[in-house]
């Protein structure tokens, strides 16, 4: 009988890090419930770029913080529909790009959009940590640094 690989065990909000968009950490909410990953973005422009369509944003990386500000660039890969925490379907644009955490740096898609409303600035959706990481629903801040001075586990 073959051997099961073990998954790592992330909780169910993490610090992760884009490095391609030069953002060193992010408050991520794990969410399987949701089927992409999305980040908060404003001032979203698209352009072209050598021929290549391309997204230019700004991102506020710390929930009520809006003086820090990333502004980013990266290739535009689609423009999808997607149902938001409301139930409306919004048309989002959709890049991929790196993201690290636990040690392990993958490739995801990411839809853009404004979640100055939301508690946390991206989700992680189901179709970046499948088949990666299992999700630990009662932990949190498993493999952050700066999560490491609080609360790790939910009692």
């Amino acid at each position: 009988m073959k051997q099961q690989e073990q998954l790592p065990i992330i909780g169910w909000r993490e610090q992760v890090a884009l490095p391609d968009l030069g953002i060193p950490e992010v408050k991520a909410k794990i969410d399987t419930g949701a089927r992409s990953s999305a980040l908060h973005a404003i001032d979203v422009e698209t352009f072209e770029r050598d021929g290549k369509a391309m997204v230019r944003f700004k991102v506020h990386p710390y929930q009520r913080d809006a003086h820090r500000t990333v502004i980013a660039e990266a290739k535009l890969i689609d423009h999808r529909s997607v149902r938001n925490s409301g139930g409306y379907a919004q048309v989002r644009p959709v890049i991929e790009t790196t993201v690290e955490l636990n040690g392990y740096a993958f490739p995801i898609e990411l839809t853009l959009t404004n979640r100055d409303v939301m508690g946390f600035r991206m989700l992680l959706g189901r179709q970046a940590v499948r088949r990666r990481f299992l999700v630990d629903a009662g932990r949190s801040f498993l493999h952050s640094s700066t999560g490491s001075s609080q609360m790790k586990n939910k009692s």
